[in-house]
């Protein structure tokens, strides 16, 4: 088993979040690899001090994403119609923890009570849909996708993703005995009530999950810990 990688990936509820408290928080969790949605100027300019690599691309109109990490890692986008998603190769030779390359991929799927500029029940199956085609188009990679999924496991964008992928929350969840916890509620100090924000993988062991709250936003946390097994040695021909 190789050495764990921590991943976090927040919605940042379009700036209302607190930027340094955000910031201070990936410090204090010693995080490798963030994603972020609804990303605020003054967010990423509070995390690229702490997480010099990646690329961010803030908004102030729910758009502003991007991926930060400690290490470099080859940069991407994945064109999802109105919202593309943000991906990241990291090569073991830039990451010890890493026995072979991981791609991570940062998503944020459409609230489907959204109308304008398209109808979410337009773009959401869209959305999924090229998500699922990336995935089956490179079968071989080692990856996490993850991000604010904006579906309870309840909804098919969840369950169709789900459907190639491992959900790392409920594979934390069976080894600790207890249900997933919940990732949403309608304010910043409300209770969570819905599991939207997702963490899955391909080719990984899962050796935790966590959520945790983000300082005035109305999404938590999650934040998981992966690994990489490391590759196969040939077998020794026999002697004859």
């Amino acid at each position: 088993m190789g050495q764990t990688l921590r991943i976090l990936s927040a919605n940042l509820w379009n700036g209302r979040a607190d930027a340094e408290g955000f910031a201070d928080l990936v410090l204090a969790l010693a995080v490798d690899v963030v994603a972020v949605q609804e990303l605020s100027p003054e967010q990423a300019e509070a995390l690229s001090v702490v997480m010099p690599y990646g690329e961010l691309q803030p908004s102030r109109n729910h758009e502003g994403m991007g991926i930060a990490m400690l290490r470099p890692g080859e940069m991407s986008r994945l064109q999802m119609g109105s919202r593309a998603a943000r991906l990241s190769r990291l090569e073991p030779a830039h990451w010890p923890q890493l026995s072979r390359p991981l791609e991570v991929l940062n998503v944020h799927i459409t609230a489907p009570q959204i109308l304008f500029p398209k109808p979410a029940f337009l773009t959401r199956p869209h959305q999924v849909r090229t998500l699922e085609r990336h995935i089956r188009e490179n079968p071989e990679h080692h990856r996490v996708v993850l991000g604010d999924f904006n579906a309870t496991p309840l909804w098919p964008a969840y369950r169709r993703i789900a459907s190639h992928l491992t959900d790392a929350a409920i594979v934390a969840a069976e080894q600790r005995g207890r249900a997933p916890a919940a990732t949403w509620g309608p304010w910043h100090r409300s209770p969570r009530l819905a599991r939207i924000d997702h963490g899955f993988v391909g080719g990984l062991d899962v050796e935790d999950f966590q959520v945790i709250d983000v300082p005035k936003s109305d999404h938590c946390a999650i934040v998981m810990d992966v690994s990489t097994s490391p590759p196969a040695e040939p077998a020794c021909e026999g002697a004859g």
